[in-house]
């Protein structure tokens, strides 16, 4: 019932209209003219669930099938495409991740599933660094998110160090 399992959702075509509107801001708003195309999908990070509640889960908790596709662990990347991902900062409220948790409880009463998500930029084009990085500051907030690392964690437990104890002055 442990291990991390990875699941990208991204929606299909003619429904990715946030992704359309992303490739007009970076044209219109950035001045970047040699974007082609961008996708966007929603990585989740599961854990402390059954295979049986996983799979239930991929139909009716993290995608539609209708209007998404789904990819279980990796995502293609095409050759020249500039990928990053965007994850809420430690601490923040993350609703979309705390929505999934309580879907997939409603799946399995007996189960206490852990939870992570984050946003998958591909960015299709003859970009420079500059050009990704302009794009990266359109995308993150810094107020409530962070880019993160592409490598699935071991574990979704937050582990904290025992602090010192508290120093008293007389």
């Amino acid at each position: 019932m442990s291990g991390v399992r990875r699941v990208y959702v991204e929606k299909k075509e003619p429904f990715a209209v946030a992704a359309r509107q992303l490739k007009e801001d970076i044209e219109g708003f950035l001045g970047i003219e040699k974007i082609r195309g961008v996708r966007i999908l929603i990585r989740y990070d599961v854990e402390n669930i059954s295979d049986e509640t996983f799979e239930k889960g991929c139909r009716t908790v993290f995608s539609e099938p209708p209007v998404d596709d789904l990819y279980k662990e990796t995502i293609e990347i095409p050759e020249g495409t500039s990928v990053f991902s965007v994850e809420a900062l430690p601490g923040q409220f993350d609703q979309r991740a705390d929505s999934a948790e309580q879907c997939l409880q409603f799946l399995n009463a007996e189960e206490k599933p852990v939870v992570r998500t984050a946003v998958t930029y591909l960015l299709a084009g003859d970009l420079t660094k500059e050009d990704v990085d302009r794009i990266k500051a359109y995308c993150i907030n810094p107020v409530d998110s962070r880019e993160t690392g592409m490598d699935k964690p071991e574990t979704l437990r937050t582990e904290y160090p025992e602090p010192d104890n508290v120093q008293i002055f007389d």
